[in-house]
């Protein structure tokens, strides 16, 4: 193959520019995207029942459910939450669940759930991963001065029915989530007095519209020649068709609705509010399908939305405006890695041009660099995979490495050429020479990615993109490497005639003092010995002092800031809404404004792209985002102390993440506390919210319940059930009476047209405002006429909690911690297991009934990093095995993979000084740089067993070829190995480190997910290249001198 290539160039470059085709083509096939796709691991279930209470719905739907859900296979974890009028449920399995499969698995449970109350909704299930959350937002207001709020409320079902479905016609989208407004409703109000003149119930009234509100199927009838279906019309077509309907008979005349009351189509209670730099709006979220291209859904969307406004948006006199969108972060994300690529390979280039001082012999040497990086995308497009930051990072990183075989080759054909061979014979002879050594190299650095497929944590697959980038460049580099180089060198190399410039000159003294250097440490045993100890000494030193406690994936620096305030006990929708519009107005103004404003201190707010919230009865819901994002974490603090301001309300502010859910899903340390009953687990969980506080500095603490008092006000009805017997009042009658006249009970479903409203029944009179007054409801029996509540019931104030959950069928309290940024979520958690999980055990604080565990982030980084050190350690075995393979001997392997904690060392040695380093740039007006040891910097570890052991595969494999074939002494053949080596391997390591630079040192959007993996494996390179020029000739001196003097065969 090799005398192919060299003989007929035409084919091997026809071969090479149909491969370059195909990868030119994969680049407009492959979606784009900020992160890969997360595969869905959460199933999540949600039952609503209108007007429930929390315990209710914990009994009648929650433990029902569970009871057969909790049968499911490979079910990890079960979290519910009961709150008013609403069920939810997560069930959480393997990643490697088929989840397609899962969703078949649950919903067939939930059938086998026997039956639910009469008015609860039938469960709705999805799937969730984060890679289809949310990703564009616009907001829906009014462009006309007279349209007021409660107009733009009222708009609500037709912006669902004319704009939403719009919108999610759009290729590529999910769901589009509609926030804000109030749903259109049947509302029917009934005169309590003429209910009791007429000796009426309000049971009576609700079953005499649900038994007419039904269409009956007859079966057919086959008359002659013709077949008939055969329907009974029962259901209302019209609010006058309701109104009309008889619901009793009393001394031969009909009672209808209309006698009694009235109906209309109105709208129901709003039960969100949206505001948008203080205006009311409705917002609407945009989801993307998996796989989707979030460039092309940003293109097409807003194409949609113009045609709207064009249309009938304009003529309803209100507008869609986008409000924010994360493809603007991912644009700027990729583009930055873009140009790090080309600043990278220019530098390389750069590089190797200085050490070949030919343009000729450069550009043959950075032929593989468009070839590679396009195969790369040919195998992100075969492997099913996305062009993202990630998979970019990928391919930014194997630009170097994709070098280091083009550089091994070349400068081994011109040294051959400098023998005075013809160039076809110099290029023959220099890539048979090395081709052994450069196929052990690409081997071992594409095969140690192997065992990424077996990780199926979150970081697996994350890792899988990165993985397939740069063994899709290398495997192609091999290829340029033996089959284009040597072509091309053949052709186009010349000898340099002896011409020796300063730079050749700087260089050889540099080469004679290694050389010098190298001779006298490996002569003799002692030194080699001494050298080997201090190298090994220094290499474990570092790596036991300077490992930094770990995180688990990086947040993503995003310059959104996100806000939930929670209500205290008793709060209603109201005065949620007036609170955020107090806090917010402190933020109105800082919309659009100068950034330098506030760094000039003439703004106590940063300048802000926009402020959106949502509130709702329980918490308001807020974000923004900074124009600068050097100032969002001054944001986020003033975001803090604002919300602190208003008495009685809890607020948690927090970075938004790429990862996970928008409250510090990658640095949460969860507390499930559960506890046998709910006062003694509120009273635990309270203790614990404030042991959390005091043990981290101005940590971020969220709990759900997001109240720890059982301080949520109700009224509990007790009838006296002998006198309620006397009077034949039921449980239900009573009930239903109470909800009618206090909230507005809800009846049944009404078709309009294609839509189905609820129909729900209220007093005339207003709703009750204030607790006593329900003693003073009216009921009508049919043995005392009408007579109060009160003679049937008494009432007791007591309080309860608003909000149920159960973490495996125990009520639970979970605290999510988020440990101030200094202190690393591997430290949190060991902070956590000793203050709080231990020491308030030991201290008696809690009691022996409550229990407590650790989950959420935490949990994932110990199953990612136990996966991620026995994937290593196979890495390491089958880079070893290969190169037994190649060198057909099981001992030198072994001295070659002794460089592997060298270079992890100078990693780890790396990552700290570039984080003490860069901690101080804001002093010279750079954007500081702080980079997590996280799960994606320790891939870096994995790249390393494939690129650190390239170096000294050339100076081993020269060395026993040296014994072998030219009878070389030991001092001599590994003397002679490093002359000969020395040039290419300072070339390829140069070259990788000028590549990787911009990747490492040139912040911007989105290089903090990949900075750490690039500096473990630019300094583990640098570190170990450096070292083992001494240290691989010491130890390899001193194995052959020992195998030398116990006779030993080499």
């Amino acid at each position: 193959m090799l005398k192919f290539s060299i003989e007929h160039p035409v084919i091997i470059s026809v071969a090479i520019l149909i491969l370059m085709l195909f990868g030119i083509l994969s680049i407009f096939n492959v979606p784009v995207q900020m992160i890969p796709d997360l595969d869905a691991r959460v199933i999540s279930i949600r039952t609503t029942w209108p007007g429930a209470s929390p315990q209710d719905v914990e009994k009648e739907i929650i433990v029902e459910q569970e009871r057969y859900l909790r049968r499911l296979q490979g079910l990890e974890r079960m979290i519910s939450t009961a709150n008013t009028g609403k069920a939810e449920i997560e069930l959480e399995f393997p990643f490697s669940i088929r989840v397609e499969e899962a969703l078949l698995n649950v919903n067939n449970a939930l059938s086998q759930v026997p039956n639910y109350p009469e008015n609860v909704d039938q469960p709705t299930i999805r799937s969730e991963a984060f890679s289809s959350n949310s990703f564009m937002y616009f907001r829906l207001m009014p462009i006309r001065g007279d349209f007021t709020e409660e107009d733009l409320l009222k708009l609500r079902d037709w912006v669902e029915e004319y704009v939403q479905t719009q919108m999610e016609r759009v290729p590529g989208v999910s769901s589009v989530s509609l926030r804000g407004g109030a749903s259109r409703q049947i509302n029917i109000y009934v005169d309590p007095a003429k209910l009791a003149e007429r000796g009426i119930r309000l049971m009576d009234l609700r079953t005499a519209i649900r038994a007419r509100n039904r269409d009956v199927s007859g079966g057919d009838l086959d008359s002659g020649k013709r077949r008939y279906l055969l329907r009974t019309i029962g259901r209302f077509e019209s609010v006058e068709e309701l109104e009309n309907l008889v619901i009793a008979e009393r001394d031969g005349a009909f009672i209808r609705l209309r006698d009694l009351g009235y109906a209309e189509l109105g709208f129901g209670e709003v039960r969100n509010y949206a505001y948008s730099e203080g205006k009311p709006i409705l917002s609407l979220s945009v989801s993307r399908q998996i796989g989707s291209n979030v460039i092309e859904i940003k293109q097409d969307m807003l194409a949609t939305v113009e045609k709207l406004n064009q249309g009938i948006l304009k003529n309803k006199g209100i507008e869609l405006v986008r409000t924010a969108d994360d493809v603007v972060y991912v644009t700027d994300a990729v583009y930055v890695v873009q140009r790090n690529l080309v600043i990278g390979a220019v530098l390389a280039l750069g590089v190797l041009f200085l050490f070949l001082r030919s343009m000729p012999a450069t550009l043959i040497g950075a032929i593989g660099i468009p070839i590679c990086t396009l195969a790369a995308f040919l195998g992100l497009l075969l492997g099913g995979r996305t062009i993202n930051v990630i998979s970019l990072a990928g391919v930014a990183f194997a630009i170097g490495m994709t070098l280091d075989n083009n550089i091994v080759v070349l400068e081994n054909i011109y040294r051959h050429l400098n023998m005075g061979k013809q160039r076809l014979q110099a290029a023959l002879d220099g890539v048979r020479e090395v081709w052994p050594a450069v196929l052990a190299a690409t081997l071992t650095t594409v095969c140690v990615f192997l065992p990424i497929i077996f990780i199926e944590e979150e970081a697996g697959q994350l890792y899988s993109d990165i993985a397939i980038a740069i063994a899709a460049s290398i495997l192609m580099s091999m290829i340029v490497a033996i089959t284009l180089v040597p072509a091309a060198a053949g052709r186009l190399l010349h000898s340099n005639n002896g011409r020796i410039s300063m730079l050749s000159r700087l260089g050889a003294a540099l080469g004679r003092g290694v050389i010098v250097s190298v001779h006298g440490l490996a002569r003799g045993i002692l030194r080699p010995l001494v050298t080997i100890t201090i190298v090994l000494a220094a290499t474990f030193a570092i790596i036991y002092y300077l490992t930094p406690d770990a995180e688990y994936l990086p947040e993503g620096e995003e310059s959104k800031i996100f806000t939930l305030m929670f209500a205290p006990p008793g709060y209603n929708i109201n005065m949620m809404r007036d609170a955020f519009r107090e806090v917010d107005k402190d933020f109105i103004h800082a919309v659009g404004q100068d950034p330098a404003i506030f760094e000039q201190g003439d703004s106590e707010v940063p300048a802000l792209k926009f402020t959106i919230g949502f509130a709702n009865q329980s918490r308001v819901f807020v974000v923004r985002e900074a124009i600068d994002r050097r100032q969002t974490e001054a944001l986020m603090q003033v975001a803090t102390d604002k919300t602190r301001e208003l008495p009685g309300l809890r607020s948690f502010s927090s970075r938004g993440s790429i990862f996970s859910s928008n409250f510090g899903g990658t640095r949460s340390i969860n507390i499930e506390v559960s506890g046998p009953d709910l006062d003694s687990l509120f009273q635990a969980g309270f203790k614990v919210f404030m042991k959390s506080k005091q043990i981290f500095d101005n940590p971020r603490v969220r709990s759900t319940p997001s109240n720890l008092k059982m301080g949520q006000p109700m009224v509990e009805i007790r009838p006296d059930w002998e006198r309620a017997a006397e009077l034949d009042i039921n449980p239900y009658d009573l009930g239903y009476t109470v909800w009618v006249y206090s909230d507005g009970a809800y009846v049944d479903e009404f078709f309009l047209g294609d839509d189905e409203i609820d129909i729900f029944l209220y007093s005339t009179k207003g709703m009750i405002k204030h607790p006593q007054d329900i003693e003073q409801v009216m009921l009508y029996s049919s043995r005392g006429g009408m007579i109060p509540l009160s003679a049937v019931a008494h009432l007791k104030e007591t309080v309860n909690t608003e909000t149920i959950r159960r973490v495996d069928g125990d009520r639970t309290i979970t605290l999510s911690i988020i440990p101030p940024r200094e202190v690393p979520l591997e430290e949190g958690v060991r902070i956590v297991r000793r203050e709080i999980i231990e020491g308030m055990k030991h201290s008696g604080e809690l009691s022996q009934e409550i229990n407590l565990s650790i989950s959420g982030a935490s949990d994932r980084l110990n199953a990612t990093r136990e996966a991620l050190s026995s994937n290593f350690a196979v890495g390491l075995l089958i880079a070893y095995l290969l190169m037994v393979a190649v060198f057909s001997h099981w001992g030198w392997p072994l001295l070659i993979m002794s460089s592997v904690p060298i270079g992890i060392s100078g990693g780890i040695a790396g990552l700290y000084l570039l984080n003490l380093g860069g901690a101080h740039l804001d002093k010279l007006g750079l954007y500081p740089i702080q980079q997590s040891f996280d799960m994606i910097t320790m891939l870096g570890f994995l790249v390393l067993i494939g690129t650190v052991v390239n170096n000294p595969i050339l100076i081993v494999e020269r060395a026993v070829s040296n014994l072998r074939k030219r009878s070389m002494d030991v001092l001599e053949a590994v003397t002679e190995a490093v002359q000969i080596r020395l040039r290419p391997i300072m070339m390829s390591m140069m070259t990788t480190v000028a590549g990787l630079s911009p990747l490492v040192f040139n912040p911007g959007a989105g290089t903090e997910l990949y900075r750490g993996l690039g500096a473990i494996v630019l300094f583990g390179l640098l570190f170990s290249t450096l070292v083992t020029l001494t240290f691989m000739p010491a130890l390899l001196s001193l194995i052959l001198q020992l195998a030398v003097r116990f006779r030993q065969p080499t």
